[in-house]
């Protein structure tokens, strides 16, 4: 099994912007000397909490820090994007990086978002299949081509710089039912898995992924999925309610702040309050270090082989290195 950073700076009280964000660069730094895989970047606007907005920035800037680690996005919302653009800087990164790039794209689904940029939420699902195909097709075709779409029109293009992968960078998607799970495969996608299912949902969902691969003939690698958990190190054993509770208020924000209006706060993707409890308790990374490691081996055990930590601190990064990371070497 082999670990990773998911999710991004974002601002604290009493920090600014300047020191979230080179705190978690020198942090990703740190994460690649302890030998993480990779770091995997999400992409929100107009949360008023610092999260971050312009990932593929923050991804070309760690392609100059870093030397092995993957550079991942997780994701980019594509119907925000002019899709001939994002191929272009997503090419740039690659580049640079020498070919560390994992492009994970998404549809979307905050609604106070695509308002802010002017879109139709109800457009999202075709501008994003219309934006996958332009992109598939900039990398692909050697030559000048032309597209005329529902929402996007070019005439007479090519992109440059081309990826330093072939024929494009890995692309990913979360998914998470037995059928967006197979249509992830079938299209030629890698899986990002969320952080809520429990252990045994994760599981079965990495293994309807490796049957849908393997059901048309297409290779499966234990490297093509991805689980993003929350990681809850205590101490000591006393700690331990204090992180329950720390990581419930963590999905009531998350809930809040994803759910419209209309909704009074409650997407119950990060479970309904009343079963809160059972969330943390199910799914995330809790507990003392056996527990975690615990935790963690029987994941592995059910081939999940990936798995990309939450809201990591660089006290967290070296208690998990040095406590827990040894039973994974």
């Amino acid at each position: 099994m082999r670990f990773g950073i998911f999710g991004g700076p974002s601002r604290t009280e009493g920090n600014t912007d300047s020191d979230a964000y080179n705190e978690f660069i020198e942090m990703v730094m740190e994460a690649e000397d302890a030998g993480f895989f990779g770091v995997y970047l999400v992409e929100h606007h107009f949360t008023g909490r610092g999260q971050l907005s312009a990932s593929l920035n923050l991804l070309s800037h760690l392609a100059a820090r870093t030397k092995t680690i993957r550079l991942g996005a997780a994701v980019v919302v594509v119907p925000w994007h002019n899709p001939l653009m994002l191929a272009e800087q997503a090419g740039m990164i690659d580049v640079l990086s020498k070919g560390r790039l994992d492009l994970g794209l998404g549809r979307g689904y905050r609604d106070y978002e695509f308002k802010g940029f002017g879109i139709d939420i109800d457009s999202a699902q075709a501008r994003f299949e219309e934006a996958v195909t332009v992109l598939r097709r900039a990398w692909q075709d050697t030559e000048r081509f032309s597209f005329d779409g529902q929402f996007w029109h070019f005439d007479d293009v090519q992109v440059d710089p081309r990826p330093v992968q072939t024929p494009h960078p890995p692309l990913w998607i979360g998914a998470g039912s037995p059928e967006s799970i197979g249509r992830a495969a079938r299209e030629g996608f890698k899986l990002y898995l969320d952080q809520v299912g429990s252990i045994d949902v994760s599981i079965e969902r990495v293994g309807w992924y490796r049957e849908a691969r393997e059901a048309m003939g297409a290779p499966y690698s234990k490297h093509d999925a991805i689980l993003t958990r929350s990681l809850r190190m205590a101490r000591s054993e006393a700690d331990r309610e204090g992180l329950v509770e720390r990581q419930m208020d963590a999905l009531r924000v998350l809930a809040e702040s994803t759910a419209p209006p209309s909704q009074g706060g409650r997407n119950l993707f990060y479970s309904p309050p009343e079963a809160r409890r059972e969330t943390v308790e199910g799914a995330s990374i809790i507990g003392t270090p056996d527990e975690c490691i615990d935790r963690l081996k029987r994941l592995e055990a059910g081939g999940v082989e990936q798995v990309a930590f939450i809201g990591l601190t660089p006290d967290d990064l070296r208690f998990f290195t040095k406590e827990i990371l040894p039973a994974f070497k």
